[in-house]
């Protein structure tokens, strides 16, 4: 079938391996010193490994690809678990995990003597790491948020990350469309609503059209919300 998918240029690889550690789905190993695509059926074509080259060696390409076998994947992933190897994405940090309320409450940070919570209820909590298929994205409230929005506002914990599921990016940063990935998320999860925090700075809109064209395209009817926030930490809307 002809089908997006992933194209390494071998000559601008240097071999750091960081594609084949954000590629969740185990489909790029190092060969030789060289990344390479391993299995074409494992590359989903959402493009994790993309932001994570620094030398700009991965790109898409429309070309004759065996179509992505999402069954291998977890097959794979539960055969490497048994047998307590790593996960194919090659990073601890990356793996797919629940945070529980308990643990929530015992991870408090000391803060003028006062304990406070934190409210992270999953990792991995970055938009481009986190997997679209994960087990707590069903019936989640889900908060999208642009990386800053927390540092301006001081009770972000509180009043926008209790009780939802929370993915941060910047797409000014990661150079990135996220809707792609996000479109896969909200047709593959039973999402019941999306909170969108972002920035008042014009750049900032980019993670609020990603969301908004994801819903579209996904097909689904989603409750939506946009918060902006201002850069001295006040909500605007």
């Amino acid at each position: 079938m002809i089908r997006k998918i992933i194209h390494i240029d071998e000559k601008a690889c240097n071999g750091c391996g960081a594609c084949a550690a954000a590629c969740h789905e185990g489909a790029i190993g190092m060969v030789n010193g060289k990344a390479k695509l391993l299995r074409e059926d494992h590359c989903d074509g959402l493009g994790d490994c993309l932001p994570a080259c620094p030398t700009g060696a991965i790109t898409f390409v429309e070309r004759e690809a065996a179509a992505y076998d999402e069954a291998a994947v977890l097959a794979a992933k539960a055969g490497a678990n048994r047998q307590g190897e790593p996960l194919p994405c090659g990073c601890p940090g990356s793996q797919s995990r629940t945070l529980t309320p308990a643990a929530g409450e015992d991870r408090a940070c000391a803060a003028g003597g006062a304990a406070v919570p934190s409210r992270l209820r999953q990792w991995p909590v970055q938009i481009k790491l986190a997997p679209v298929n994960a087990p707590y994205f069903d019936g989640a409230d889900l908060l999208i948020a642009a990386d800053c929005t927390a540092y301006a506002y001081g009770n972000f914990h509180a009043d926008f990350m209790a009780g939802k599921i929370t993915l941060v990016g910047c797409p000014k940063l990661d150079s990135v469309d996220y809707s792609e990935k996000l479109t896969e998320l909200f047709r593959r999860s039973a999402v019941k609503s999306v909170t969108v925090a972002r920035m008042e700075v014009p750049c900032c809109g980019g993670i609020e059209r990603a969301v908004r064209t994801a819903l579209e395209n996904s097909g689904k009817d989603i409750p939506c919300r946009v918060v902006t926030l201002t850069t001295d930490g006040r909500i605007l809307n």
